[in-house]
This record gives structure tokens, C-alpha cells and sequence, in this order.
């Protein structure tokens, strides 16, 4: 019986027609579907999934018109900024194209696919404005079933087997549960009820992803929410919460912390689970923290106001327009009301990919040793 497909995308469509209407095989050994070999690398490519800290909003549709925060701009300058582009970077791949900006043709999706949005969260809130975890795991199934009828079967097996899949989730989902639901009993009932239903989605997500033959799996923690500028200011404003001497709210960073831990511990599990797999979780709260602990240190100056926004700190309204922000935003921490600027990034890639200059955030391996895995 033949199989088939039920695509839930307009992209994956697109793109199906396109490829269709090729002769049949004609990437068969396509050179473009083999891992990438720049400076020994064996990853053909990379697939991000995600919210804001991989989506400058050109991933969302109708972003900025559906978006929550009055932040138009949540990173200085594009995708280029942020943590899988840097990656992409370092392994030797070519721009990630955004999912809802690509063509449809074979060579994009080969050269890898940003399925990210802004404001995605792993809870599925039935939201059209913005992908959810398990709307981004559909649309990379389907990415994958046209790969195979394109390509011949083992190569095909082999270039999503030997490619990078990175998940940068849950931010989206406290961030939503402070501001809006905040009393709901589920979350008010302990800090670890919370996270573990988000934890064993994030784990769920990561079989999806093997039995779609992933084998290469990054999964980032949450940074240090309790320090973002909003959410100092916010909680500031109300009178609610403990800060230490950088501004920093404790309650909100304990309950990012205990996620964390909590996945951390989960990808060891899986590991266990998947021998021929190899799932890594990347500890970018610590590596935050070290930088707004040190920011001398690591060349910051403000570990407080965002770069780019209005009111005490920026944190009364975000980043309206890129003529609002500050002169030097290198010397700051944030970039608006949630997110680091380029320079955090810049610092937490070369962290995750090399153990330096911030070491061990990044478990079992690091980004770089676990491109250079052979599957």
C-alpha cells in the first residue's frame, strides 16, 4: 500500500509542487546531500525549532501585527544575530532560511530550515499567530517525508540522520504564565509540577524527532528570566519578589533553574534510552549568569536596561522602532525586553561550540565534538 502524506502547511505544498514537477531522481546523488566537510564537520545541515531566541519575527506570520509585547524588533539586526546562525557559522553551513520564506526548492531545504517563531511555546495554545512545539515537529515530518521522495531512500536516511536538529523552547511558556496566568492552580502548585509537564513535552519532542530518524539533537535550557528588563521592572512594579545586587528577581530564576535541571536530567535519561543517538542540552542560564555576574569581565557595561526600548530600563515598552536603541549595544546585555544582544550571543555560541570561554555549559559534548560524530 502506498503511503500517504497529509501536509498542514502552505510551505510544505509549495514545496512538494516544486519538487514534483523535477524529473524524478534528479538529486539522486545530488553533491548538496552529503554532510558538509568544512574543517572535518559531519553534519549535512540544520534544522532549528524554536521561539524568539531563533526568530527575529520574520518566521511568524503576520508578525508584527499579531504580536504580544510591543516589541517589533526582538533582536538588533536579523536571524544572523542569534544562536543557531552563529552555530551554523562555526559548523560551515550557509544562512538558515526561515520556513515561511523559502521557495520551495530542494536546495533549500538541504541547506537546512529555521521552523522557529516568536512567542512559540511547548504548551499548544491552538494560536494561529505563532508555531507551536508541536506545529514546528509537523512541519519538519513533512519536511523529511519530501526529502524521501525525492531522494533515494538510504541517502536520504543518511543526510537526516547526520544533520543537526536544535530546540530553544519554554521562555514563551513563563513568560506567558507570569503575565496572564500567574494564580492558575497548575502553576502556583509547586515550581517542579510546571516544569515537568513542559519537560516531558520537550522529552516527547525529542522522540518525535528520532523516529523521524534524528540523530544529532541540541536541546537549549532557558536563560536567566528573572533578569530580563521587563521582567525586573514588571515585577518591581507590583512589589512582588526577592532581587539581589545585579536587579535580578530569585524566585523567577529558581523557577527557570528547576526546568533546567529537570531537562538536563531528561536528556541523560534519553541518551540512555537512544544508544545510537546523541542528544546534548546547553546550559545557557549559567552562561548568562557568568556574564552578568562578570560583565566587566566579558566587556558589558549594563546588565540592567535593554538597548532598545521605552521607560525605566527600556522595560516599559519594547523595541518599536531600531531608532530607539542605544548607541552601543555591545556594551549591554539586553537587547530588549527579554532578549540578549549579539554580543551575549556571540559569547554563549563560542561557550557552547568550544567549552570557552565559559566552560562545561553543554552536556555530554560539546556543539563542536558532536558535529564531528560520525551516525
Amino acid at each position: 500500500m502506498r503511503r500517504r502524506f497529509v501536509f498542514h502547511s502552505l510551505p510544505a505544498i509549495v514545496l512538494l509542487m516544486g519538487i514534483l514537477s523535477m524529473v524524478h531522481g534528479q538529486y539522486t546523488d545530488a553533491p548538496t546531500a552529503t554532510a558538509n566537510v568544512k574543517n572535518g564537520s559531519h553534519a549535512s545541515a540544520l534544522y532549528v525549532l524554536g521561539d524568539s531566541s531563533v526568530d527575529c519575527g520574520d518566521n511568524t506570520l503576520f508578525y508584527p501585527l499579531l504580536h504580544g509585547r510591543l516589541s517589533l524588533y526582538p533582536c538588533n539586526g536579523s536571524d544572523a544575530t542569534l544562536l543557531p546562525q552563529l552555530l551554523a557559522e562555526k559548523i560551515g553551513l550557509t544562512s538558515i532560511r526561515p520556513f515561511y520564506r523559502q521557495n520551495g526548492t530542494l536546495e533549500e531545504v538541504l541547506g537546512g530550515l529555521n521552523f522557529g517563531s516568536t512567542q512559540a511555546k511547548i504548551m499548544n495554545q491552538g494560536s494561529y499567530s505563532h508555531q507551536s512545539l508541536n506545529q514546528q515537529l509537523r512541519q519538519v515530518s513533512e519536511t523529511m517525508q519530501l526529502l524521501q521522495l525525492q531522494l533515494r531512500e538510504d541517502t536520504a536516511l543518511q543526510f537526516t540522520k547526520s544533520s543537526i536538529f536544535f530546540l530553544s523552547f519554554g521562555k514563551e511558556d513563563y513568560i506567558d504564565q507570569f503575565f496572564h496566568n500567574s494564580s492558575s492552580q497548575m502553576f502556583q502548585h509547586s515550581t517542579q509540577y510546571f516544569a515537568t509537564i513542559l519537560v516531558k513535552q520537550m522529552a516527547n519532542a525529542a522522540r518525535y524527532l528520532y523516529d523521524a530518524n534524528a540523530r544529532k539533537i541540541i536541546c537549549l535550557g532557558i536563560l536567566p528570566l528573572g533578569c530580563t528588563p521587563r521582567m525586573a521592572w514588571e515585577l518591581n512594579r507590583t512589589s512582588v519578589g526577592y532581587y539581589n545586587g545585579n536587579g535580578c528577581v530569585e524566585h523567577v530564576n529558581e523557577l527557570v533553574f528547576e526546568y533546567n535541571r529537570l531537562l538536563d536530567e531528561q536528556i541523560a535519561k534519553l541518551n540512555m534510552e537512544f544508544s545510537d543517538a546523541h542528544i546534548v542540552f546547553c546550559d545557557v542560564y549559567n552562561g548568562t549568569m557568568e556574564i552578568i555576574n562578570e560583565p566587566r569581565l566579558y566587556g558589558f557595561e549594563d546588565v540592567k536596561s535593554a538597548c532598545c526600548g521605552l521607560g525605566l530600563n527600556g522595560a516599559m515598552i519594547g523595541c518599536i522602532s531600531m531608532d530607539m536603541a542605544c548607541d552601543q549595544a555591545s556594551t549591554h546585555v539586553w537587547w530588549d525586553l527579554f532578549n540578549p544582544t549579539q554580543a551575549v550571543n556571540k559569547i554563549l555560541a563560542d561557550a557552547i561550540w568550544s567549552g570557552q570561554p565559559i566552560p562545561n555549559l553543554c552536556r555530554p559534548v560539546t556543539i563542536h565534538e558532536l558535529v564531528n560524530m560520525k551516525v
